[in-house]
């Protein structure tokens, strides 16, 4: 079988930009902290591409499971998440089960709101809120 080796994506967190661990290799991809770098689409666009590559990879007996933790993002990252979640979407309608781990702060209706839209707009990912105190 041929299969193309995608490398694991490590980017540490800034004060404007999240910490990225995205394990290709062990199905494991990661976004917390807070999102709002100076351009949203040259952070986001190694990202997207390079889970665009893997996911393309992908055999269908693959689970994989998206932790996002970000207890702040302005509108231009949230563009690119969703550009990001259309992916694991696409690829979780194609038979490749997706879970999507989303954690907010208890009291912050903001993220817990977004979450429950992305529900609602990428229902084939399956989807668990939790709550953080």
């Amino acid at each position: 079988m041929n299969t193309i080796k995608i490398e694991n994506l490590h980017i540490p967190g800034t004060a404007s930009t999240p910490e990225v661990d995205f394990w290709f290799d062990t199905h494991r991809l990661s976004l917390k902290g807070e999102s709002y770098p100076e351009n949203a689409a040259a952070f986001y666009g190694k990202i997207i591409a390079g889970t665009r590559s893997y996911l393309a990879g992908l055999t269908g007996n693959e689970v994989i499971e998206a932790h996002v933790a970000l207890a702040y993002f302005n509108s231009s990252s949230t563009k690119m998440l969703f550009s990001l979640f259309d992916a694991l979407n696409q690829s979780a309608e194609n038979g490749i089960h997706v879970e999507l781990h989303w954690y907010h702060d208890r009291e912050d209706d903001t993220i817990k709101e977004f979450g429950q839209e992305l529900h609602i707009d990428f229902p084939a990912l399956d989807f668990h809120d939790h709550a953080l105190d």
